[in-house]
């Protein structure tokens, strides 16, 4: 497969998932929705926009690759066209890169580096774009952004070359798409269900709750070494007056590694907090110890959570470090 199947050669049909600020998503809509419709009826592709007031919103793309690409290079004109115009009220001298955030599952972004970085260098070097992969998944997602800047035909060429890695290397396994929430809404678990409180009503996430059950299915992932995996958590305690057993997991994590699960000053540990209802906690280091003691308390559920979002940062580490 070569990078002549994107440019029409073939009837493939594609989906490229973008994500972008509010303020973008207006400008692509336009008054009454006279932009989208003309960048759907020239182009042919579908195009769908995520519902909602969340400063975050999807644009989804489908179709044969030529109806992708018209549709892709029409937003991508726009976008630059927005920045033309607001350098005429500018006291900027240099024109800044249009920015495209893609979304791609997971499991893909190993293939799209490559080993030790090779495939996104020479993505790179041919396309003369700027390219970034996501070292983390979105929030309640089993997704990454790629972030692409440069001209706009720069980033037609690398989101091209991009297509075809991605139809060479299908996605692996369960992948839960990520769907941008409106800012600062709290999670909770009821009744086997994830629901976001916005204001006085839960508002159910499906998403959430998916991974929340799958965490219940599945065994910690298997990491370079099974003795770093979290074992199964052990009762601790009586029934508490909420009926819920309480469960405690502990286990030692070579020091190296606890960087990534806590994140840049406590992002991801927060996350993963939030997201399971688990209390994590993580042992200050021991002199002559290489290893950190992590323990988990809360609910059965919560626990199984938590260990797997964990085990994913994991993974996802390890399989950084392989690649280097």
């Amino acid at each position: 497969m070569d990078s002549s199947l994107v440019e029409g050669g073939l009837n493939v049909t594609l989906t490229i998932r973008l994500l972008m600020h509010g303020k973008e998503v207006g400008s692509i809509i336009g008054k009454k929705g006279e932009s989208v419709k003309k960048m759907r009826e020239e182009s042919g592709a579908r195009i769908n926009i995520s519902e909602g007031n969340c400063p975050e919103r999807i644009i989804t793309l489908a179709g044969p690759t030529t109806s992708i690409f018209k549709a892709f290079s029409m937003i991508i004109e726009k976008l630059e066209e927005d920045i033309s115009t607001s350098m005429t009220n500018s006291t900027a001298t240099s024109k800044p890169p249009v920015t495209m955030r893609l979304v791609v599952p997971a499991s893909q972004c190993g293939s799209l580096i490559g080993k030790g970085g090779c495939k996104i260098k020479e993505i790179r070097e041919s396309a003369g774009a700027q390219v970034q992969v996501a070292g983390d998944m979105l929030p309640n997602s089993t997704e990454r952004a790629i972030t692409v800047a440069g001209t706009p035909q720069s980033i037609i060429e690398c989101v091209k070359q991009i297509c075809v890695v991605m139809l060479e290397s299908p996605p692996k396994g369960v992948t839960i798409p990520y769907r941008p929430k409106p800012s600062g809404s709290p999670v909770i678990f009821a009744g086997g269900q994830a629901y976001a409180v916005q204001g006085q009503h839960a508002i159910p996430q499906p998403d959430l709750t998916k991974l929340h059950q799958l965490a219940m299915q599945q065994s910690p992932f298997p990491i370079a070494h099974s003795n770093q995996g979290f074992q199964a958590g052990m009762d601790v305690s009586a029934q508490t007056g909420s009926h819920e057993l309480l469960y405690l997991s502990a286990k030692h994590l070579p020091s190296l590694l606890i960087g990534c699960i806590i994140g840049r000053q406590g992002a991801k540990i927060n996350e993963i907090r939030q997201m399971s209802g688990a209390q994590i906690k993580i042992a200050n280091p021991v002199e002559g110890s290489t290893d950190r003691q992590v323990t988990i308390t809360g609910s059965h559920a919560s626990i199984n959570l938590a260990e797997y979002l964990i085990n994913a940062r994991l993974s996802s580490e390890a399989t950084g470090l392989a690649a280097n």
